[in-house]
């Protein structure tokens, strides 16, 4: 029995999203369906010939891609973060920047703001700085006396700048799977991200100075607030390192991959420094290798079921469809926001990324450039990830505290003017490109 492209196409994307709402891992659902679409696109009707072609293909694809440099720098920017979190030097820096913004209202949420800005800079992973900020953040906060509720959503708001400040993971994922530069991509993140965090510290600021109740004052006396010149001298490693590691990939001297080389080794350097000996070093690298592999893996298959959807014309039926319906640059984008945040719902960033952009990346280059709807696409994924009734970000909050008392719907609650706050500044991406464009196109013009 023989079956036209789109019928295939549809058949395959419905039997996709059934494995994965059933439980089946995501790579595996990618694998089959991207297989079995091979199979009846180039069998023509004979199994074998079919298989033989599919085999073919998906073997071309794994070869090309895992022998891209690229892939290195997902691993490599993991292993930094790994080093960073197990030496203490995260919640070194975060005391540093507690420290030193001791006279702002609110300042421990907003030291969660700017630390979660600077932590995301060197792990680039919102689940990563949601699982630590609640470890380091959240019991400060709670100790000062805060609202429980804020301390809460400044924890889970914050921890998606961690998608859109340079290295993020993301970014890294989008520019494999769009094939775009991801030093373009990083530099784009910088303002966005900027202006985010910086809309994340008013709104912080101004609710602490009109209801005190969420924030009291800060308490010199405290012991949690004392800054000893070790972890003042490891807060100000971590900035170096951040600076090199942007700094070198601004200025030319490396390449994405290379400089999460440079950076692992630096955070190797100075997690050795801080105590860590050859077992804490081991126990960094075999934990980082495991969080990398499923990704990889992911990556792998996800190209795969792109290359399928290529071949059956996916981009040319969605394109179709749009201008059946003559939804127009502005229909179109108000559709893909729905999608994305209604996937956010259910699935992670990465998996979204790989679903969705093979799709929506070519079908918005007419009238959306390219780097810009990146940053606008992350944003607005970001957001589906604190979006109820499955918001991930805010389960990964839940079970990173120590407290029995903190509910979702108050982390839900604690995180919604961020989510309101995501979705201006990605509206002002789609209004003015500039904002993301400018920066690289200054820097590699």
């Amino acid at each position: 029995m023989e079956f036209d492209q789109t019928t295939i196409l549809i058949g395959m994307f419905a039997i996709m999203l059934v494995g994965i709402l059933t439980g089946i891992h995501i790579a595996f659902a990618f694998a089959m369906t991207a297989l079995i679409g091979n199979i009846l696109i180039f069998g023509d009707g004979d199994f074998q010939d079919g298989f033989d072609i599919a085999m073919s293909g998906l073997g071309s694809v794994a070869y090309e891609y895992l022998r891209s440099e690229v892939f290195a720098a997902i691993p490599l920017f993991m292993l930094l973060g790994d080093f960073v979190n197990k030496s203490g030097s995260a919640r070194d820096l975060y005391k540093l920047i507690n420290h030193t913004m001791k006279l702002i209202p609110g300042r421990l949420a907003v030291a969660t703001v700017a630390g979660n800005a600077v932590f995301a800079a060197v792990t680039g992973v919102s689940i990563a700085a949601a699982a630590a900020f609640s470890r380091i953040a959240y019991p400060q906060m709670r100790y000062h006396q805060y609202n429980r509720q804020f301390a809460l959503g400044s924890v889970a708001g914050s921890a998606c700048l961690g998608m859109i400040i340079p290295p993020s993971v993301l970014l890294i994922v989008w520019g494999i799977i769009a094939e775009k530069s991801i030093s373009q991509l990083f530099i784009a993140g910088a303002i966005p991200g900027l202006i985010l965090a910086s809309f994340f510290m008013v709104y912080i600021a101004v609710s602490a100075t009109i209801n005190p109740k969420l924030a009291p004052k800060f308490d010199e006396t405290a012991e949690q607030s004392k800054l000893t010149r070790a972890e003042f001298a490891s807060g100000i490693g971590i900035a170096l390192l951040i600076l090199l590691v942007l700094g070198g990939i601004w200025g030319g001297l490396f390449t994405p991959s290379e400089a999460g080389g440079v950076g692992a080794a630096g955070a190797m350097l100075l997690g050795i420094l801080k105590g860590m000996r050859t077992k804490q070093l081991a126990m960094a690298v075999v934990d980082s290798g495991k969080s990398a592999a499923p990704v990889m893996f992911l990556l792998l298959t996800a190209n795969m079921y792109a290359k399928f959807m290529e071949a059956a014309g996916m981009s040319e039926l969605i394109r179709d469809t749009f201008e059946h319906f003559s939804l127009g640059p502005t229909g179109i984008i108000i559709v893909i926001i729905l999608i994305w945040l209604a996937l956010g719902m259910i699935l992670d960033s990465i998996s979204i990324i790989l679903i969705t952009v093979p799709i929506f990346a070519p079908l918005t280059e007419g009238f959306f450039d390219p780097i810009a709807f990146a940053l606008f696409g992350i944003l607005c994924i970001e957001a589906g990830l604190l979006t109820p009734p499955f918001g991930l970000l805010v389960y990964t909050v839940k079970g990173s505290i120590d407290d029995a008392q903190a509910t979702l719907a108050e982390i839900f609650k604690g995180s919604v003017p961020y989510w309101i706050l995501m979705l201006i500044v990605m509206l002002m991406i789609w209004r003015y490109p500039e904002i993301a464009t400018w920066l690289p196109n200054m820097v590699l013009k």
